[in-house]
């Protein structure tokens, strides 16, 4: 059972910044892949990025491109993602995930941080 502690969430004025963070009590080649995803009320979760351990196969969502940066730290089992020039748009509850080799669908997900952007 692989856990995940989002922090970083909060209040931010719009242009403005915030880093996520996503603790996990293990890496592994099994745990290959690490995402974000985030949920807007009354909608389904969305994908926001993804990256692996290596470092490779990053994506992201074309809303998010260019303002986002998935990033990781392998010695401490952390995944970022440093979101920048926020907007009202992307208030959400901000998920942090795994995804194990061979699957398709993420299997361990953290509590979610909420993420506020006021204009």
């Amino acid at each position: 059972q692989v856990q995940l502690v989002e922090s970083g969430g909060g209040l931010v004025q719009a242009g403005g910044s915030l880093r996520l963070s996503c603790a996990a009590s293990e890496r592994s080649a099994n745990t290959h892949t690490m995402g974000w995803f985030r949920q807007f009320p009354g909608k389904e979760r969305e994908f926001v990025a993804r990256t692996r351990w290596s470092g490779d196969d990053i994506h992201y969502a074309d809303s998010v491109k260019g303002r986002f940066t998935i990033s990781r730290d392998n010695a401490k089992n952390m995944v970022y993602l440093q979101m920048n020039s926020l907007t009202p748009e992307d208030t959400a509850i901000y998920y942090c995930a795994s995804r194990l080799l061979g699957r398709s669908e993420y299997t361990y997900w953290g509590q979610g941080t909420q993420v506020t952007v006021s204009a």
